[in-house]
């Protein structure tokens, strides 16, 4: 099987796209939503393009941390940050927000996160492979899947907390 580069999920959340934007803009509740990451380091309050953080990861006994910036902050359309590793690059990670409500009174977003591996194409590519295969116990080639089935598991959780808070506007 050829290597998998860009891996994608979407679903369709009962909520409308501010609600949803405002749980995946801020990478301090990512905790609550991905089965990986446990706890984040962010300098400052403002998340904006530029902010940096932290993330801190585990699966199973193994624990690592990347360095995050965000790159992408579009209230209710788009939330997007790399990540890197002793400054190397290894992956861009994001979430699109589309308004799919035919109703306005009954709001629907479909949210799609992405995930693009970097590692390729760049002098540092090997060597960020093998610190990731270290630290997380995963293969470079296998990435791919395990990030599949950790977006489902992300996506399902968001859609759970978004759709018990509905909009703001109280729809």
């Amino acid at each position: 099987m050829e290597r998998e580069w860009v891996v994608e999920e979407s679903l369709s959340i009962e909520a409308d796209s501010r609600t949803v934007y405002a749980a995946v803009a801020d990478p301090r509740r990512m905790r609550q939503w991905s089965p990986e990451l446990f706890a984040t380091w962010i300098r400052g309050r403002r998340i904006a393009p530029g902010t940096r953080f932290v993330g801190f990861n585990r699966i199973g006994w193994r624990v690592w941390f990347t360095t995050c910036q965000v790159t992408v902050a579009v209230p209710g359309e788009a939330f997007a940050f790399r990540v890197s590793t002793f400054g190397m690059p290894v992956a861009l990670w994001g979430y699109r927000i589309e308004d799919i409500a035919d109703d306005p009174s009954a709001p629907r977003t479909r949210l799609t996160e992405y995930w693009e591996d970097l590692r390729r194409d760049n002098r540092s590519a090997a060597a960020v492979s093998l610190i990731g295969k270290v630290f997380t116990g995963v293969p470079a080639e296998d990435r791919a899947a395990v990030n599949r089935a950790s977006m489902r598991a992300t996506l399902a959780r968001i859609r759970t907390a978004a759709e018990r808070t509905r909009s703001p506007s109280g729809a």
